[in-house]
């Protein structure tokens, strides 16, 4: 179900026109939203935020949650690794990239889309210009640091984003080379409030054995946040691209959630239907 609804926003995007999403307008519509989130920060009147999601180049609202995040943690490290970015256009990342002057790498093991990411962010200069490297891999728990430190990125950044449609879990739980701020990740929320991971599999490919049978499900995504030091402060309106914030970063500011909190839409009881026929199958305790 996922796939489908990527599939449908990547060709809508190409419809909407390329000027639209680089109109000045937007960009200052961005920066005082930015200004006006920092000064209900020092007033303590944020709001939810779940209030704050829109979306410019992100497949679903993510950019304007973490548009919100980082107005009230800071800009102090404006790097970003996306891993499964596709040509990373319709990223998590791409309006960090365009509009706040962010740099960062891209990961995907399809080739024709790293090309076209090339091309596209070639040709959209700014004044502060500096082009996201691109690397084409297939990543798995044995790669993916040597991937990162060998295209130069290392300790901390500020944000990671994981969407490969399978080993997610695994390969963040493997990452040790960069120390994100925030967390972005997908869960499998077909998997409802149980504690479960998909068995790791090196060689896996979506949709593999059947297409709901991958990932982690968001209670053992989020306790492997926290084991790793991060508490979750949201998620996509959809409840399956999980967002962490590093622990001991404005947690007053944005405070933790549950997970229940955010498994509110209507599509996550629909989805679990899909967990019935393989509920049997192997899974391990996150």
């Amino acid at each position: 179900m996922k796939k489908i609804i990527k599939n449908f926003l990547k060709k809508y995007f190409l419809i909407l026109k390329i000027k639209d999403r680089f109109s000045p307008s937007v960009q200052i519509g961005q920066l005082q939203l930015y200004h006006q989130y920092k000064k209900q920060s020092e007033k303590n009147s944020l709001p939810k935020i779940s209030e704050t999601g829109f979306r410019v180049f992100s497949q679903f609202e993510e950019d304007g949650k973490l548009l919100f995040i980082f107005s009230v943690i800071g800009m102090t490290n404006k790097t970003f690794v996306e891993i499964g970015s596709d040509d990373g256009i319709n990223s998590n990342s791409a309006n960090l990239f365009f509009n706040f002057g962010w740099r960062g790498l891209f990961i995907d093991a399809n080739s024709k889309s790293i090309e076209r990411g090339k091309r596209f962010f070639s040709k959209y200069p700014h004044s502060w210009f500096y082009k996201p490297k691109f690397v084409c891999a297939k990543v798995n728990t044995d790669n993916i640091n040597s991937i990162i430190e060998n295209a130069g990125f290392k300790q901390e950044i500020g944000l990671l984003s994981i969407d490969i449609d399978g080993n997610d879990y695994w390969v963040w739980n493997a990452i040790k080379i960069i120390e994100p701020q925030v967390v972005i990740i997908e869960t499998h929320n077909e998997f409802g409030l149980y504690n479960i991971v998909v068995p790791y599999d090196a060689n896996y490919s979506f949709p593999g054995k059947h297409p709901v049978y991958h990932g982690a499900s968001p209670i053992a995504m989020t306790k492997l946040a926290n084991k790793k030091g991060y508490r979750l402060v949201g998620a996509n309106e959809l409840g399956f691209n999980f967002i962490y914030v590093k622990n001991g970063i404005e947690d007053d500011q944005i405070p933790e959630v549950s997970v229940e909190s955010v498994l509110k839409h209507p599509s996550v009881k629909e989805g679990c239907k899909l967990f019935e026929p393989i509920k049997d199958w192997e899974y391990i305790e996150g």
